[in-house]
């Protein structure tokens, strides 16, 4: 399995020599040394949330963490939902107060969770996603190229911030967690693009704050 790994990671960084975007710059964001788990139960503590989600397990490193009524989806490991997260809200009919988005990190499947997840989130509710924030362009490639990778979940968070009922921004902790609140959207991002799949990581270095919409993780509790 390792050598498999890395026969394909290889591969992967001819196909990107090649054909891809070049971009030497790389972004310091100064993480606070706050993490997904900290957010997850402080935000269920202060909103006395019931109901948790969690896409992706992998190792349980989250979800054993979570102690309210909970259901975790991961085709392969960890949760006790074993299929892809496509399976799990196809036969879903329950409500969630917290939904923790860290499955497949490509911008098609991040939105195809997202837009799941709405469906079924309480109005009071909050989607949290994880590794909003890469460092480099290798950090952010697909197919992906390396072991530490955030893929290009950042272009599904700018296309939500495009949406006028969904209030959407980016907490500066753990990789770059991505909040969205059903309530109107105060700070609407207007963007010319046609296909946010397209959109290029120099223009996310040079606007991550904006687009992002950025802000530190006491700000980020109280917005939510």
């Amino acid at each position: 399995m390792e050598n498999n790994r890395k026969k394909e990671f290889f591969f992967n960084k001819i196909y990107h020599l090649l054909f891809s975007e070049k971009f030497s710059k790389k972004i310091n964001y100064n993480f606070e040394k706050k993490s997904r788990i900290d957010l997850i139960n402080l935000v269920i503590k202060k909103n006395r949330y019931k109901k948790y989600l969690e896409i992706g397990c992998n190792l349980d490193e989250v979800f054993d963490k979570i102690n309210i009524n909970k259901v975790g989806v991961d085709p392969v490991s960890g949760g006790n939902f074993r299929g892809t997260s496509d399976d799990f809200f196809s036969k879903n009919s329950d409500k969630f107060d917290c939904i923790f988005i860290d499955g497949l990190h490509i911008y098609e499947q991040v939105m195809k969770d997202i837009l799941n997840s709405i469906k079924f989130l309480d109005d009071n509710g909050v989607i949290i996603i994880h590794d909003c924030l890469p460092e480099s362009i290798g950090h952010q490639r697909v197919p992906r190229s390396r072991y530490n990778w955030n893929g290009d979940v950042w272009k599904a968070i700018v296309e939500v911030r495009t949406w006028k009922n969904f209030d959407t921004f980016t907490i500066l902790a753990d990789q770059g967690l991505g909040i969205i609140k059903k309530r109107k959207n105060l700070n609407v991002l207007n963007i010319e693009k046609k296909s946010f799949k397209d959109l290029k990581f120099k223009f996310f270095y040079n606007n991550y704050k904006e687009i992002m919409r950025t802000v530190s993780f006491k700000n980020g509790i109280e917005m939510i």
